[in-house]
C-alpha cells in the first residue's frame, strides 16, 4: 500500500509524525521514535519568554546594581523550570540531526515582532529542516481588536519566512473571528503550511488553597472533530500543506482526518499513553484500513471529504447544527 504524503514540501513514507512534547528531550525516546517509523520528529516549542528571560537576565547581570532585578522576571518560570533553556534548544537539534535521518522539526513560541525572532534563523543553523510557528495569545486586552492581534501574528510570520531558508509551518487557533480568513493572510504572508489546531491547557482552581492551578489533561479522540470541521474547509480553499494535531488516537482518527484534507497527522496524547511503539500500530492499522476497502494510495483518498464537495459550507454547517439539535433523544 502507497501511504506517501507530501507535507512542507518533504516527501515522507506514510502521514504520522509525533507532535510537540517532552518525548523529544531524550535522545534514546527520540530514536525509538524513528524506529517505530515516525516520518519526522516535531520539537516542542522554544518560548518567547525563554528567550527575553535569558536577554534580560544578562542586561540585568551586567548592568544593574546587585540589589536590583527587573520586576518583569518574576512572572516568568525561573530558567530549570524549562527543560532546554535557548541554547540548550539549539544544542539538542544538532543531536536530534545526529540520532535519525528524518526531517527535524523545530517549534517557536511567540507573538510579538522582536529580538527573539532571530532564533528562527539559529534554529535553521542548527540543523532543523522546518520550524513550526506556535501563535498562542490570550486576547484579554479589550482595547486590542482582533484584526490588531492578527496584524501582529502576520508580521511575525512575514519576519521569520524572510529570515529563513527552511519551510515554515503556523499552528493555528481554533479562536480566530475569520479563520478561513486568517489562514488565507497566513498563506500570502509566506507560511507553508498550517497545523489544525493548537490545543491549549486550561488552567483550574485549588479550592483548598485558593490558587490557580495548572493542569495537564490528555487528548481525547472527540477532540478531533473540530479539527476535521477544519481541515474539510481549508483544503477546500488553501494550496499550503496541512497538518492535524489533538485527538488522533487510532488508524481511524487518522483516515477521518486525511479524508478531511490533512497531508500530516500529528500524534501526541496516543504516544504518552502507550509509548513509541504505537506509532508502528498506527501505520500497519491505516495501510489494512485501505487495502480492505481497495484504494490504491493515500493520496487516492485525501480530500475526498472536504468541503469542495459542497458549494455552500455555511448552509452545510448550519443543516448539520439544526439536523443534529432535531435528531437528540433525551435517555429513557
Amino acid at each position: 500500500m502507497n501511504l506517501t504524503t507530501r507535507y512542507l514540501g518533504f516527501e515522507l513514507p506514510h502521514p504520522f509524525l509525533p507532535g510537540a512534547s517532552p518525548l523529544v528531550d531524550d535522545l534514546d525516546t527520540v530514536r525509538r521514535l524513528e524506529d517505530a517509523g515516525a516520518a519526522a520528529i516535531v520539537m516542542h516549542s522554544l518560548f518567547e519568554e525563554q528567550i527575553v528571560h535569558e536577554q534580560v537576565a544578562a542586561t540585568a547581570f551586567l548592568d544593574a546594581p546587585a540589589d536590583s532585578f527587573p520586576e518583569a522576571l518574576s512572572y516568568l518560570p525561573e530558567p530549570d523550570g524549562y527543560a532546554l533553556g535557548p541554547e540548550e534548544y539549539l544544542e539538542q537539534i544538532a543531536r536530534i540531526k545526529e540520532a535519525v535521518s528524518v526531517p527535524v522539526v523545530a517549534s517557536l513560541n511567540g507573538t510579538t515582532h522582536g529580538a527573539w525572532l532571530r532564533y528562527g534563523r539559529l534554529i535553521e543553523q542548527a540543523g532543523a529542516d522546518a520550524l513550526e510557528l506556535n501563535v498562542y495569545m490570550l486576547a484579554a486586552d479589550p482595547s486590542v481588536s482582533g484584526v490588531e492581534i492578527e496584524r501582529r501574528l502576520l508580521e511575525v510570520v512575514a519576519a521569520l519566512k524572510e529570515s529563513l531558508g527552511i519551510p515554515l509551518a503556523v499552528k493555528l487557533s481554533p479562536y480566530h473571528t475569520s479563520l478561513a480568513h486568517f489562514a488565507a493572510e497566513l498563506e500570502l504572508a509566506g507560511a507553508d503550511g498550517l497545523v489544525v489546531l493548537n490545543r491549549f491547557y486550561q488552567a483550574d482552581l485549588d479550592l483548598d488553597e485558593l490558587e490557580v492551578q495548572p493542569t495537564l489533561r490528555l487528548s481525547d479522540p472527540s477532540e478531533l472533530l473540530l479539527r476535521l470541521r477544519w481541515l474539510a474547509i481549508l483544503s477546500s480553499q488553501r494550496s499550503l500543506s496541512l497538518a492535524v494535531t489533538g485527538g488522533v488516537h487510532s488508524p481511524e482518527d487518522a483516515v477521518k482526518a486525511v479524508m478531511c484534507g490533512a497531508h500530516a497527522v500529528q500524534v501526541v496524547s496516543a504516544l504518552l499513553r502507550h509509548g513509541p511503539a504505537h506509532l508502528s500500530a498506527l501505520v500497519e492499522g491505516l495501510a489494512r484500513w485501505l487495502e480492505e476497502r481497495e484504494y490504491e494510495s493515500l493520496e487516492q483518498m485525501r480530500g475526498s471529504m472536504n468541503l469542495s464537495r459542497c458549494p455552500d459550507a455555511a448552509a452545510y454547517e448550519r443543516a448539520n447544527y439544526l439536523q443534529v439539535l432535531q435528531s437528540y433523544r433525551a435517555p429513557a
